[in-house]
């Protein structure tokens, strides 16, 4: 089966250039066809990709998602034939809405799949884009899988905060990148293109993890999260091992954010030691990475009751917090990490 990936966003958002470097950094190996669709007569963007060397079809004159509907199907199912590509990418016009080229992709049979469902939206301009072209561009974010921010380096912190607010309104479940592509790998934005690194895998993940953790315990309960009365030896903390024998969803509430903020590394670990208080819920595990404000990478961070492990380590799409326990206070813990 072969992997679509689909690129939507408004002209000029930025869908070319973000190509461009996945092909260069994310795709490279893969014998890859682009199907690039301008609205109009003539193509542009093909003669700018074309010394990346990708195989591309160019389909002018139209659009795949309205007019060449049709056409679409049969040519997809040519380019499948002639080249035999394992990845097809997909660039179809600024205006077009994504979920129609998704529903194309779909009508084409099982030899090809949707592999990446993206919008690319320019972070200054989502507020003039939503009021001025409201159907297109709510389409194309809310038909998304992930969306990602261009030009975030060119605004300031709050107004890409702004841009986030309103990709949230309009998809609360997208995987949103807001760092500048050129602190990201390739391989990096494409994960989160495909939903391999979403914030809901991420708390997926955590929680398997600490079943894991506490599927070992042999009732001799020397894990460092669980609390002991020293003159008894008969763990107290009867809920950890009730999961034995149900599901996760019974025993641990999750709860998980996503920021474009800078953090101070002293601040998160004075919040990461207000963890132990008890104040904010019975907090089992915490693990997120957020951008720091002395511009000496990012800090990622692992959090157990009274052991935290601090980090620098490379950039990611978007700050992230993941937090798992009982009776979590979300809220006060938002307000403690200045969230």
């Amino acid at each position: 089966m072969i992997k679509v990936d689909i690129f939507s966003g408004f002209l000029g958002a930025g869908k070319t250039t973000l190509i461009k470097k996945l092909l260069a950094e994310a795709y490279k190996g893969e014998k890859v066809v682009l199907i690039e669709n301008e609205f109009g007569d003539i193509s542009i963007d093909g003669g700018f990709l074309k010394d990346s060397g990708v195989i591309i079809n160019e389909m002018s004159a139209g659009c795949i998602c309205c007019s060449l509907k049709g056409d679409f199907t049969v040519a997809l199912k040519e380019v499948a034939d002639r080249f035999e590509p394992e990845r097809i990418i997909i660039e179809p016009s600024g205006v077009g809405k994504l979920s129609d080229v998704i529903d194309a992709v779909k009508a084409c049979g099982d030899y090809v799949e949707v592999n990446a469902a993206v919008a690319v939206a320019d972070a200054k301009k989502c507020k003039m884009y939503l009021k001025n072209f409201g159907e297109f561009f709510q389409n194309q974010i809310e038909s998304a899988g992930a969306v990602i921010l261009s030009r975030t380096n060119l605004i300031s912190e709050e107004k890409t905060a702004e841009a986030l607010e309103v990709i949230r309104s309009l998809n609360p479940q997208a995987t949103v990148i807001t760092t500048p592509w050129d602190e990201l790998k390739g391989s990096d934005i494409l994960e989160a293109a495909e939903l391999k690194r979403s914030l809901t895998m991420e708390l997926s993940a955590l929680v398997n993890e600490q079943e894991h953790e506490d599927d070992e315990c042999d009732c001799g309960c020397e894990h460092h999260h669980h609390h002991h009365d020293d003159d008894d030896d008969e763990c107290e903390c009867e809920h950890h091992h009730h999961h034995h024998h149900h599901d996760a969803d019974e025993i641990f509430t999750t709860f998980g954010t996503e920021t474009n903020k800078k953090f101070s590394e002293q601040k998160l670990r004075d919040a990461l030691a207000a963890f132990d208080s008890g104040e904010y819920g019975n907090i089992l595990r915490a693990k997120g990475y957020l951008d720091s404000d002395d511009g000496n990478g990012w800090i990622w961070f692992d959090y157990v009751p009274e052991e935290s492990d601090i980090r620098r380590g490379s950039a990611n799409v978007i700050g992230r917090v993941c937090v798992i326990g009982s009776e979590l206070k979300e809220s006060e813990i938002k307000n403690l990490l200045g969230l």
